[in-house]
């Protein structure tokens, strides 16, 4: 038996399933063939150009050897499709709005937003800006698709059981719609523009700093030309309906399920400024215990079952990848391919901006611009309606974007600029053009293509170099800096777009290692009035917390970087204690908060009582409490979001005149009321013994399909995973965000990656809640309570350590 394999699984998960695993694997290893143990599946398949070969671990992750490039792609695509069909049919028809179609009138609106944010420039320059191989990796993915697909509804292979609970059949692909969709990349500003200008028109815009901090130190202004107030709260329904996920309700249900809630929108938007990012960091031989480079990633993003991302390893002559990617795409975007190792955040780059226009009088379909009137684009297109006629689409679309909203009333038009209708923006499908670099500098050639999302890429390679680059499609504003809507009469254009050496990046740092947490790196000297890159980052808290532990340890182990990315600690927290600490009360409850936060180690541990009453204080309670004093004309618009902590943070560290004449007293009677406010809210919730009060009680993690509304109770309960008590929030490195009015888990990290680079086996990952997207398949839940213990899987590379794992082997022959 291994000793080696044995550590590492003993490493990772509990007793019983560490038993059962190191006995199947000693057997495997012990037999001539270790894959004889494997459960054997045989099938054929329409379009495989030579027999190959799907390795399924006993994690659920798959690793494809295929006999040439094509095959591989194919097969990615046929797995995928084998794995997560649901998943990729709706990604694909939600993209292209085609909705309506298969669930019927009340998604036909939807479908019309969708379609105003779909690529229409010339196919030629978008294949080309992916590098040399992108189309036909495309090609090559999409035909494994349809080729499951075909089977499918050819009656050869099993319908999933979400097809049959939603009443639909999956759709053949074209390459073309890998690349066309835009509305799954992450979005950008576009609704801090609009939530800036309603704070301004209510209370001035000195009031948003409570909102968002910008950095760098930056002092913005209404641009010319434009009336705040002219701006309405309900602009961004379109866009709002193009970039949510489906929901699915009953009938009765379906008109609220899909309904636009301005003030709820703005306010969720604001707060992805720190729920959807990511943590990465690489570390350089001379600060490793194994004198190897280690590179770890875990992207934050919007909790969902299947996952967001699929662990797949790719093997064909002249290429060995894996790693983590969108199941609905070809390749991978986080992993290693044997020789360098990546891994990306993202870098806030400002890719949107909003436009108003004014309309010509006498034909609401000009707009003015210059010294005249401009034709908007009006398209018409078909959109199919299941149980009614077809309907007839009216697009319209000026030279910046698509117009998402008209005011009639007073003549205004608003539409949407975005990186997105440039070449080459297909979120994340640049990954494609980087995963097979060998060096440093092929790897920056290929983000010199790269355009969405805008990403911090790490990077690291056998040889031991490691790196950073910032990359993405970067407008360059001469004369405004993005933080308002502009008026669309050619005063605020685009200028092209920053170069990839316009960009911050660092390689072989001195101090061997580099971390990011999406927080502002742009370098002190940065030329930031002549490259606007961007001024609304994410919290600084998760990227201090890492490079306090990082740079406290001179010999990391793959366990120190597991653990890591498991940290609690609120660096925010912190700040807040200490403010705390001179404060007595004679208040019951102000009292108790008191005692259980000043002791506290900033923890926001599962079993802590005293981190529940801390994020239920800086959730709900200590933000309104200060804007109705400093500020509360915007109260209502600013003092709800956690997003606005950061802010809220930095304002009480430093206080000015908006509190008062007496800015000590009037900052203490901020802290006490607001504190004593959140433990009577703690004790409503969990009860009025402090002894039982656990943040795990609140925080707990469940995975709800999206169908589960349509399903049967049986059918229901199999859909969902869960619930886990869970430690984190959204500004720690164990990023957990949660919803403010139940605390329950929304995003953070689903998937995470340690790479031990060069000894490439002993890397680790996780995917929650499970690989599969079958809710009958072990592999739909399985890897959830691993990742609720932060605990991890091996992610394998060799031949032989994925055969002496591997469960499931599909043996696969051309038909």
């Amino acid at each position: 038996m291994n000793t080696d394999f044995n550590r590492v699984v003993s490493r990772l998960c509990g007793v019983a399933v560490c038993a059962a695993l190191l006995t199947s694997t000693a057997i495997a290893r012990e037999k001539e063939n270790p894959l004889e143990s494997a459960r054997q599946v045989k099938t054929d398949v329409a379009g495989l150009k030579v027999p190959a070969q799907i390795l399924v671990d006993v994690w659920g992750i798959p690793h494809i050897y295929a006999g040439n490039e094509h095959d591989v792609f194919f097969l990615q695509g046929f797995n995928a499709a084998r794995d997560r069909l649901w998943q990729i049919d709706l990604w694909r028809k939600r993209g292209l709005g085609l909705l309506a179609k298969d669930f019927g009138l009340a998604y036909a609106e939807q479908d019309k937003a969708l379609r105003l944010f779909l690529y229409r420039g010339d196919m030629n320059a978008e294949w080309a800006a992916y590098g040399p191989k992108a189309k036909t990796y495309a090609e090559a993915f999409v035909a494994g698709i349809n080729a499951y697909v075909a089977d499918v509804r050819a009656g050869k292979r099993p319908l999933p059981i979400e097809f049959r609970i939603a009443g639909t059949m999956p759709e053949p692909w074209a390459a073309d719609d890998v690349v066309r969709i835009r509305s799954h990349g992450l979005t950008r500003n576009v609704a801090s523009e609009v939530k800036r200008s309603l704070v301004a028109c209510a209370a001035g815009l000195e009031a948003d700093r409570f909102r968002v901090k910008l950095e760098p130190t930056w002092t913005t202004k209404v641009p010319d030309g434009l009336d705040p107030c002219s701006v309405p709260k309900a602009v961004l329904a379109a866009y709002d309906l193009a970039t949510r996920p489906v929901a699915f309700s009953q009938p009765k249900d379906r008109h609220a399920a899909l309904a636009h809630d301005p003030d709820k929108y703005l306010t969720e938007a604001d707060q992805q400024r720190d729920t959807i990012g990511s943590n990465n960091w690489v570390i350089a031989p001379s600060r490793t215990a194994t004198g190897r480079p280690i590179l770890a990633n875990d992207p934050h993003r919007e909790h969902s079952v299947p996952s967001l991302r699929y662990i797949v390893g790719l093997n064909a002559p002249g290429l060995s990848v894996i790693g983590a990617g969108e199941p609905a795409l070809p390749g991978i975007s986080i992993g290693h391919n044997g020789t360098i190792a990546f891994g990306l955040t993202i870098f806030n780059v400002d890719q949107e901006d909003l436009y108003v226009y004014e309309l010509n009088p006498q034909n609401p379909n000009q707009y003015r611009y210059g010294n005249g009137w401009e034709d908007m684009r009006v398209v018409h297109e078909k959109e199919q309606v299941k149980g009614e006629a077809d309907r007839d689409l009216e697009l319209k679309f000026t030279r910046h974007g698509p117009v998402i909203f008209a005011d009639e009333a007073n003549k205004r038009a608003f539409a949407v600029r975005s990186i997105w209708f440039e070449p080459g923006t297909s979120a994340y499908f640049g990954s494609s053009d980087y995963m097979t670099a060998k060096d440093w500098n092929g790897f920056l050639a290929a983000m010199r293509r790269w355009g969405a999302p805008s990403e911090n890429q790490v990077y690291a390679d056998t040889r031991g170099n490691i790196g950073w680059v910032a990359a993405g499609k970067t407008p360059r504003r001469a004369n405004y800096d993005g933080l308002m809507p502009v008026p669309g009469d050619g005063r605020y254009e685009w200028q092209g777009f920053l170069s990839l050496d316009d960009l911050p990046k660092a390689y072989q740092p001195k101090r061997g290692f580099l971390a990011t947490a999406n927080q502002m790196n742009l370098p002190a000297d940065y030329p930031v009035s002549e490259r606007k890159v961007g001024f609304e980052w994410a919290d600084g808290a998760r990227w201090q917390r890492i490079v306090e532990v990082l740079g406290a340890n001179s010999k990391v182990t793959l366990a120190d970087a597991m653990d890591l990315q498991n940290d609690d600690t609120a660096m925010l927290g912190r700040r807040l204690v200490k403010l705390l600490q001179p404060l007595s009360s004679d208040d019951a409850n102000v009292k108790k908060g008191l005692e259980l936060l000043k002791p506290w180690d900033a923890r926001d541990a599962a079993d802590s009582a005293a981190a529940a009453v801390f994020e239920v204080w800086i959730a709900n309670h200590l933000g309104p409490v200060l804007l109705k004093t400093t500020a509360p004309k915007a109260a209502d618009m600013i003092a709800p979001e956690a997003s606005s902590i950061s802010a809220i943070v930095a304002y009480l560290e430093s206080p000015d005149a908006a509190l008062g004449s007496d800015l000590a007293a009037a900052r203490d009677q901020v802290l006490r009321d607001s504190l004593g406010a959140a433990v009577a809210d703690v004790a409503g919730k969990l009860g009025p013994d402090p002894s039982t009060w656990r943040w795990g009680r609140l925080h707990v993690a469940k995975f709800d399909h999206a169908l589960i509304p349509l399903a049967d109770k049986a059918t229901a309960t199999q859909l969902s995973v869960g619930p886990l008590a869970f430690g984190g929030a959204a500004n720690v490195p164990r990023a957990a965000t949660y919803r403010r009015a139940d605390y329950q888990l929304i995003s953070g990290a689903s998937f995470r990656m340690v790479l031990d680079v060069g000894n490439w086996d002993a890397s680790r990952t996780i995917n929650t809640p499970g690989q599969s997207g079958d809710p009958f398949s072990g592999h739909y839940r399985d890897l959830a309570p691993l990742w609720a213990t932060g605990q991890y899987v091996p992610l394998l590379y060799s031949r032989a350590a994925v055969e002496a794992a591997t469960a499931e082997a599909i043996t696969l022959t051309p038909r």
